[in-house]
């Protein structure tokens, strides 16, 4: 069964503690804002945080971009993470440091508990998976597809380079960015991120450049941390007038090819069959959803 996934481009971090950039966050054009409890939050503030949910989730949803929040690892703060985000109404939950499969179901089934002590209903609350040691670089495919909640996947680039002993480059990454994109596509979820790194950022037009060949290789979406990339990530995992105007075309006329009994034709100096028309039909439906 075709799962019901979000049709992001960007998903902006903001600070739940920061006020600032919480307040702000829904005028950003990000079609979802990350809350963030973690890495962005100094451990003297994770309970503030928690507490901040309540006027923030509804705050950064203002301009109709789904909310996210990003728990922290450790159980014992995972819990009460999972405990403050439901209750305030966040639509997904961003699952950090998974060890594998079986990590997934045992968050999932507290996010039941969670939606059930709250009075939402079951299984609203979706997951994205955040793959972040070596460890868990062989179970990418399990972990996409440990549960119905889970719409999308990334690699955190930073703490796996970390645990690598590697340097957060395009080239040391590669390799597993590459694995998530083969990973959740398989699973039926959104690969999520690009090749590189967020702390790797040249200038924009660079940046673009990266998201551009990100794209090729088949990530869905980005995360940013700082406004200014959200149009450009908007623009660039978008669809371009043009490039809907070219798949329209090339669907009316392979349709006229079927019709005539032709299953190849050629189409505007490109010889097309179903594989490629099959990309022309996914970024129409995107578009239109």
């Amino acid at each position: 069964m075709e799962r019901d996934l979000p049709t992001w481009r960007s998903l902006l971090y903001v600070p739940a503690t920061q006020p600032r950039f919480v307040e702000k966050a829904h005028t950003r054009g990000a079609d979802a804002i990350i809350l963030d409890l973690e890495d962005a939050v100094a451990p003297s503030e994770k309970d503030a945080a928690r507490a901040a949910l309540k006027t923030a989730v509804p705050t950064v949803r203002q301009g109709g971009a789904d909310v996210c929040v990003r728990v922290n690892r450790p159980l014992r703060m995972a819990v009460p993470d999972i405990d403050a985000a439901i209750a305030a109404g966040a639509d997904v939950l961003i699952l950090t440091k998974l060890m594998g499969p079986d990590h997934v179901r045992l968050l999932a089934e507290h996010m039941t508990e969670a939606e059930a002590a709250a009075g939402v209903p079951i299984g609203r609350t979706k997951a994205i998976g955040l793959v972040e040691t070596a460890d868990s670089l062989s179970k990418m495919e399990a972990i996409a597809s440990a549960s119905p909640r889970m719409v999308a996947m990334g690699v955190g680039g930073e703490d796996l380079a970390t645990d690598l002993g590697a340097e957060a480059t395009p080239d040391a990454l590669d390799l597993p960015k590459r694995l998530c994109v083969l990973a959740a596509r398989a699973a039926g979820i959104l690969p999520l991120g690009f090749i590189g790194t967020v702390a790797g950022m040249g200038s924009l037009d660079d940046y673009r450049a990266m998201l551009r060949r990100s794209k090729q290789i088949g990530f869905a979406c980005a995360s940013a941390i700082h406004p200014m990339h959200i149009p450009v990530l908007n623009e660039e995992f978008g669809a371009r007038p043009e490039e809907v105007a070219r798949a329209e075309r090339m669907v009316a006329a392979f349709e006229e090819a079927l019709a005539r009994g032709v299953g190849a034709v050629t189409f505007e100096g490109q010889m097309i069959d179903g594989p490629v028309v099959a990309r022309a039909y996914n970024l129409l439906k995107r578009v239109k959803r």
